[in-house]
């Protein structure tokens, strides 16, 4: 089930003073999963739909990952895929100028996926998978195709369902697809998902 927008944020956008609506506004440019945290390893806990707008809290630091809402009720985006008005022109959250006013998050003991080793590839603990190489991980980013959307939390160990077409990388045995707006990094042999990344 799809939410529109995570209940919490809705509400503190509607209770919100005409002063706050001064706030920086982002807008999806695509139907979006927030999560419970900075990264893909994080729960979705709601989506916000192309078009929709929110009130952008901050950022955190030399990350990707922003918060929507306010600091009782946040939900993060990943900043590729929400835009903003800066200067008079509409722009990419990620490419916002230096000078832009955005908020740096402090958030002590919350780790973004930029943070970790891999990347934004994370893998769950109980997955006994070797790491993609970088060229399957990289082409997987740059060969997005159009994704699918399934019930199902999209989380490494997921059986992929055979309604779900698999791309090819070419020259590795591996697999992809993007599900619910997701690059998944597959298993051809079981359709388990190994990495999901954002």
């Amino acid at each position: 089930m799809r939410t529109l927008l995570l209940s919490a944020v809705a509400g503190t956008l509607v209770a919100m003073s005409g002063s706050a609506w001064a706030d920086t506004l982002v807008s999806a440019d695509r139907d979006l999963n927030m999560r419970a945290g900075p990264g893909a390893r994080y729960p979705i806990v709601g989506v916000l739909a192309a078009g929709e707008t929110a009130v952008l809290d901050g950022c955190l630091q030399g990350s990707k990952w922003c918060a929507v809402g306010n600091a009782g009720s946040r939900a993060w985006v990943n900043s590729d895929y929400v835009t903003s008005e800066f200067a008079g022109r509409r722009v990419v959250l990620t490419e916002r100028p230096m000078d832009s006013g955005v908020t740096v998050i402090e958030t002590p003991g919350v780790v973004s996926d930029d943070d970790m080793l891999t990347g934004s590839i994370v893998q769950d603990d109980d997955v006994d998978a070797p790491v993609p190489p970088l060229e399957v991980r990289s082409y997987v980013r740059t060969n997005a195709v159009e994704p699918i959307y399934i019930e199902d939390e999209i989380r490494t160990g997921t059986t992929l369902p055979d309604t779900v077409m698999l791309r090819e990388v070419p020259g590795y045995d591996y697999r992809y697809a993007y599900v619910n707006g997701e690059p998944v990094i597959v298993s051809p042999s079981s359709r388990h998902i190994v990495y999901v990344g954002d």
